[in-house]
């Protein structure tokens, strides 16, 4: 092996040790030399490697020994693999989009970064161009109230906060994110139940309360009771309040793309069967209704109760409304 092979070998094994003693407290030496393929002998001469570039890595005692990667207290040279060049260039230019209000401070992130990889990272990064289209009509969150958020939820404390006019106290337990839209998962200590708070309308007040011991979000999921709360759906699994199914005069190839979560089967060259959920049967009725095709079937009968409100509903308004201006 020549100099510039070894050299190319030895930086190689630096990111992934490097990688790996970020994503784990505690590695043994004999399990990290497995990892790497090198003896552990070489082990310890990465790991020196890596002290002299500034990183902190601690020798452990005990059995076999280990090493912990420990927090500096400055920045130490910025190394990242392939793979971590291209996350970070994919995560920032998205961030315009999550709704945190932080779509200036990302993008200059991604530059300040992108000086300081090696030149073949630097092109990695510079291919990865996205041109992300951002929710329409979703409010950013200010980034301060994200943080006082994160940092409630953190130190387990109660939270203090004016919402939609009203002063409010929770134990806030996650932050959420939803189509663009911030939002805290709490247990409101006034209505003795969970709430999903929309953050851009929520202002924290200080000091914080007192803290606490952290409840069980019924189900065990967070991001999934959120999501049932939104489908108004009190089932465990999640599955809308309302599901039907109706046979349409249309081909499954022009249903399927506009059916969200529903479920198409082709009967025929111009006819499909359509199952999906809402929160309630008249929006059930809508939903297929926008389909503009013919209705052939419908089940169950609640369905087709609602088919029937919801014409005398849209009769009620063409008769209502204003003829044309001429």
């Amino acid at each position: 092996m020549d100099d510039v092979t070894e050299r190319n070998a030895t930086s190689s094994r630096l990111l992934t040790l490097l990688s790996l003693l970020q994503v784990r407290r505690d590695w043994p030496g004999a399990t990290l030399a497995e990892r790497l393929d090198v003896t552990p002998r070489t082990v310890r001469r990465d790991v020196d490697r890596l002290r002299g570039l500034g990183y902190p890595v601690r020798a452990l005692k005990g059995p076999g020994g280990g090493y912990r990667l420990e927090a500096g207290t400055a920045l130490p040279p910025l190394l990242f693999d392939d793979e971590q060049a291209v996350a970070l260039a994919i995560a920032l230019q998205l961030a315009a989009t999550s709704g945190a209000g932080i779509g200036e401070a990302a993008a200059r992130a991604l530059g300040t970064v992108r000086q300081v990889l090696p030149t073949r990272l630097r092109h990695r990064v510079d291919a990865v161009h996205l041109t992300p289209l951002p929710a329409s009509a979703v409010p950013d969150v200010d980034p301060a109230v994200l943080t006082a958020l994160a940092a409630a939820v953190r130190a387990r404390e109660v939270l203090r906060f004016g919402y939609a006019g009203d002063d409010r106290r929770a134990e806030p337990h996650h932050l959420i994110t939803r189509r663009g839209r911030w939002y805290l998962l709490g247990f409101d200590l006034d209505r003795g139940d969970w709430r999903a708070y929309r953050a851009d309308r929520l202002t924290p007040r200080t000091p914080t309360g007192p803290r606490f011991a952290p409840r069980e979000v019924p189900g065990g999921d967070p991001a999934a009771f959120v999501d049932r709360r939104f489908r108004g759906s009190t089932d465990p699994t999640g599955a809308w309040p309302c599901t039907g199914t109706v046979e349409l005069a249309a081909p499954a190839s022009r249903v399927t793309p506009f059916a969200h979560d529903g479920t198409v089967e082709a009967l025929g060259p111009e006819r499909c069967r359509l199952t999906l959920g809402a929160w309630s049967w008249v929006s059930l009725a809508a939903a297929v209704a926008r389909h503009d095709a013919d209705v052939l079937a419908v089940s169950p009968p609640a369905l087709a109760e609602a088919f029937r409100s919801l014409s005398q509903r849209l009769a009620a308004a063409a008769l209502a409304a204003p003829a044309a201006v001429r």
